[in-house]
């Protein structure tokens, strides 16, 4: 018996193709809409009295805020997450950050694939340029690079099993940890998969109304949310190549091995400095042991590359270790990852295009491989963005808060750039018109500023000319 086919209505048909069409071309845009209906979406779910804990409304400034620093997986609030959202509102927060820390444009590839058994040339392109900002850009793109385009699907595989893994994983090694504390088993499970999420998605949120304060000495709690954090914070290429070659250092490509150096030598070089600046300070460390100063040091130096979670209270760190939290933050994680930041391989290539200037050599290279100057030209784009939009707001802010400490309104702005969540205590008590300024920080710093400058370009403008060269003083 023969079936006639689907007839597919027209108007429905060209609205479907047009938004393919926006999607495929201007992806960067598309990400930008997405993101910003998904915001709205959330806004009004949190807006809902059954979304509160006292069944009121929630005013529209706490519900803009929270909706977006769950979508941006940052972690900021201007309330109390633990006590004053119901338990729809948590569902809200934890569905909300498993969206956000995949990325938008991965969960619709995902679920295309689920649906459709296979992936096209447009659902391809869409996930690679989540995967990898130079693809946001019109016109070709080599595919000397950590995943290649064919590799889409196995990617986006990976994304989806690395995700349930993982975090089932963490959440598996909290659970038992909060039986022993005494915590009833039904909320242990909850609170478990809540945290492992947190962690994996590098965002902070606890469910608890204490927070992780009676854990900040417990080595098994603690390296599990930084084993959920670093997994969330190295990048979803970088797991992918890991799984494939594990234990073939030499397949991988310059950038997972970029990625992995730059991230250790800052976690190394975080641990060490808050364990030297803050061994006398005795609001933070200075009546702890030895082990635990180890482990509060590293464990800080691990949130600050966006996972939000703190064991001290960030407002009582001396003035120097602001400012070390401050540059951690602003570099962030790895690309395509659930960290914010710049990316730790935009350091990675700004120290080594200084490295070759310094030589004299006319290329960036490293690891046998040699890096083309579009990459410099984006790595530097990428810095400039970050730090003015940084500057923007906080002079923004400094203008409508006079009495307001300037390295407590940087560090908070720094902080919702790079959606990390770590905060002095200032976003919270802040005014209305400071908290919008943040929410839109925290939103221009998720949505990526490479994606950002390729949205508001439209597309490359073809040159076919060179004009004369001429070299001003630099330096």
């Amino acid at each position: 018996m023969r079936t006639k086919p689907v007839q597919r209505d027209p108007l429905a048909a060209r609205v479907l193709d047009k938004l393919g069409d926006f999607a495929t071309v201007t992806p960067a845009r598309f990400a930008i809409a997405v993101f910003a209906t998904l915001v709205a979406l959330f806004t009004v779910l949190f807006s809902l009295p059954v979304a509160t804990s006292s069944g009121m409304r929630a005013p529209f400034v706490d519900a803009l805020f929270t909706a977006i620093s769950v979508i941006c997986v940052t972690g900021l609030s201007t309330v109390d997450m633990a006590t004053y959202w119901s338990p729809f509102g948590h569902v809200l927060v934890f569905v909300g950050v498993e969206i956000g820390g995949i990325g938008v444009l991965t969960v619709a590839s995902i679920l295309g694939l689920v649906i459709s058994r296979k992936l096209g040339l447009r659902q391809k392109l869409l996930a690679a340029s989540d995967a990898n900002p130079l693809r946001i850009r019109r016109g070709p793109v080599s595919e000397g690079q950590a995943v290649r385009l064919g590799e889409t699907g196995n990617l986006l595989a990976t994304v989806a099993v690395s995700v349930l893994v993982i975090e089932l994983a963490v959440a598996a090694l909290i659970f038992p940890r909060l039986l022993i504390a005494g915590t009833p088993w039904p909320t242990a499970l909850w609170e478990s998969i809540y945290f492992s999420a947190m962690a994996f998605t590098n965002t902070g949120f606890s469910p608890a109304p204490e927070g992780i304060l009676p854990f900040a000495n417990d080595w098994w709690f603690l390296g599990a949310l930084m084993i959920g954090v670093t997994f969330g914070a190295i990048g979803f290429p970088v797991i992918y190549v890991l799984k494939k070659n594990l234990r073939h250092p030499h397949r991988w490509s310059l950038h997972v091995k970029l990625t992995l150096i730059t991230f250790a030598l800052l976690l190394l070089g975080g641990t060490i400095a808050y364990f030297t600046l803050e061994w006398n300070n005795p609001d933070t460390m200075a009546g702890m042991g030895l082990g635990d100063r180890i482990l509060n040091s590293l464990f800080l130096s691990s949130m600050t590359r966006s996972g939000g979670f703190s064991t001290v209270d960030m407002g009582h760190l001396d003035g120097s270790s602001l400012l070390v939290t401050d540059m951690l933050m602003f570099v962030g994680g790895g690309s395509a990852s659930t960290a914010g930041g710049i990316k730790v391989t935009t350091l990675a290539i700004l120290f080594l295009a200084a490295f070759a200037e310094a030589r004299g050599n006319d290329d960036m290279e490293a690891y046998g491989r040699r890096i083309p100057a579009d990459v410099l030209r984006l790595a530097v784009s990428v810095v400039l963005w970050g730090a003015t939009i940084v500057a923007a707001a906080t002079i923004t802010i400094m203008f409508i808060n006079d009495d307001a400490p300037l390295d407590y309104v940087l560090f908070d702005v720094i902080s919702a750039f790079a959606t990390c969540g770590l905060s002095t205590g200032f976003t919270q008590s802040a005014s209305e018109p400071t908290q919008y300024i943040l929410a839109a920080t925290m939103f221009f710093g998720r949505i990526g500023t490479v994606t950002l400058a390729a949205a508001l370009a439209a597309s490359i403008r073809r040159q076919l000319f060179r004009r004369p060269e001429e070299r001003p003083i630099v330096g």
